[in-house]
């Protein structure tokens, strides 16, 4: 695909006229969501959480933050994702990356201390924060690939719809502002592809998911696999945050399998080339990392949660070295990263408090891969991740029974909690754009507690399907 046509001479981002910041209609507009969004909760859904009034918000900053007791999709998602929709709200209005991130935060800290009646989480805070401005990175600079303002008529619409699916914010933006339909004979691209080349790939085939490692009891369903890596993480000029990441994403189409099984993205926040000898390159930067793992019991099992861990608030440092060329081996990459988790979330076999099935805390992770591809007959791929995430304020010392559940301020069951997730994949090359997709993955559980026995568990799952690659 060409980054421009010859009577373009700049993309839409550069167009002057649309440079201009906006910073307090970025207020306004995250201002705007959470009053929208408490709406919709008090008087469409009727909840009881959203009946706020003043007494209660003077309550809310009087008590202080706690940790909550939300379900895993909801603190460690869903929380995020609402974060990205603050974040791209100042993105949408011309504000650069950095400026963007206070956003997340005051977005979230309104909501949590005046459009809920239960007291402010912490938790929400930081992974609202943190994880918004990389779910917000990354469906902004997505939904660029999307828009070209050149077509008219069905095809500028479904570009728009998709557009707006990937970042409702500046969808909603450009509905706004009259940008969905109106037709540029230049600055109508939104992303050059030369400077930033962007490799997608989806599959569609089918999974199966091991009950507590039986190799023949198990779970099988239809599953869909997103991957797209952005830009060259050896390009010396395009150095801004997020000119690289990847993202990774699985959805299980199954009514007994969460629907977002997994969620893995990297953005590179700042790097700089490290000279080594034999003709190899190697960048050393700071990296955000957002991991999100989830499982369900496999149906008519043994009722044990195969995996469940997340890393929503995360950076650390990483190397990523390509070495040259050798023979059939056309690409050879190694990747590994050290990073602290702010926030994490790991399986609890004890502590069940209202949604909570899971503890949070903080902790760090080891993560790394290789590469190889082998021209046009495949590639294959190793990597290994681990996670280890402290709980460092539990509940045991509490009088559980005779506390409001909302107020019992807890991160979980006092102990440290570890996964190992070993995985493989081999692409075959079919055709041009068609790879046949294979991969296996093994994960251990090992979690230590403080006033309870430890837990080991172990499984694995493996999937095969059609792949299709951009």
């Amino acid at each position: 695909m060409n980054a421009y046509d010859a009577d373009t001479t700049a993309f839409a981002f550069d167009n002057p006229l649309r440079q201009k910041k906006h910073p307090w209609r970025a207020a306004l507009e995250a201002f705007g969501i959470n009053v929208g969004v408490q709406f919709f909760d008090r008087y469409v859904m009727n909840e009881e959480f959203a009946k706020i009034s003043w007494s209660s918000i003077k309550n809310n900053i009087k008590t202080g933050f706690v940790w909550d007791n939300d379900q895993f999709s909801t603190n460690l998602f869903a929380h995020p994702y609402h974060g990205g929709l603050y974040f791209n709200a100042a993105r949408s209005h011309g504000m650069s990356f950095w400026e963007s991130v206070p956003y997340s935060f005051c977005g979230s800290l309104m909501w949590e201390t005046t459009c809920e009646i239960e007291p402010p989480a912490i938790n929400d805070l930081m992974a609202t924060t943190f994880g918004g401005v990389c779910i917000g990175e990354v469906t902004n600079r997505i939904s660029n690939l999307v828009y070209d303002d050149r077509l008219r008529g069905f095809p500028r619409f479904m570009r728009e719809f998709v557009g707006t699916l990937i970042c409702p914010i500046k969808g909603l933006n450009r509905i706004l502002y009259g940008d969905a339909w109106r037709v540029r004979s230049s600055y109508y691209k939104y992303h050059d592809y030369e400077s930033i080349p962007v490799h997608f790939a989806a599959s569609v085939g089918y999974r199966y998911l091991a009950d507590n490692g039986a190799l023949f009891r198990g779970e099988g369903n239809p599953y869909v696999h997103f991957n797209l890596n952005y830009g060259d993480p050896f390009d010396r000029e395009q150095t801004k945050p997020y000119d690289y990441f990847t993202a990774d994403l699985q959805f299980g189409l199954s009514g007994n399998q969460p629907l977002i099984t997994g969620v893995h993205l990297l953005g590179r926040l700042w790097s700089t080339p490290v000279t080594i000898s034999n003709g190899a390159d190697m960048v050393f930067g700071l990296f955000q990392h957002f991991n999100y793992y989830d499982s369900e019991p496999v149906k008519n099992g043994s009722d044990v949660v195969p995996y469940r861990i997340s890393e929503a608030a995360s950076i650390g440092p990483g190397f990523i070295c390509r070495f040259p060329k050798v023979g059939n081996l056309t690409k050879l990459e190694q990747r590994i990263f050290v990073d602290g988790i702010l926030l994490g979330g790991s399986l609890s076999d004890y502590y069940h408090v209202i949604d909570r099935d899971y503890n949070m805390g903080s902790g760090y992770s080891v993560k790394a891969s290789c590469l190889m591809e082998f021209g046009k007959v495949g590639s294959m791929s190793f990597g290994a991740d681990y996670y280890r995430i402290f709980t460092w304020k539990g509940y045991e010392n509490k009088d559980v029974a005779n506390t409001n559940p909302i107020y019992l301020n807890a991160q979980g069951d006092k102990g440290n909690s570890s996964l190992l997730v070993l995985n493989a994949r081999f692409c075959l090359t079919l055709s041009k754009r068609i790879n046949l997709d294979m991969k296996v993955s093994n994960y251990w559980r090992d979690t230590h507690y403080k006033y309870h026995d430890k837990v080991l568990s172990d499984t694995f799952d493996c999937s095969i399907g059609l792949q299709y690659a951009l």
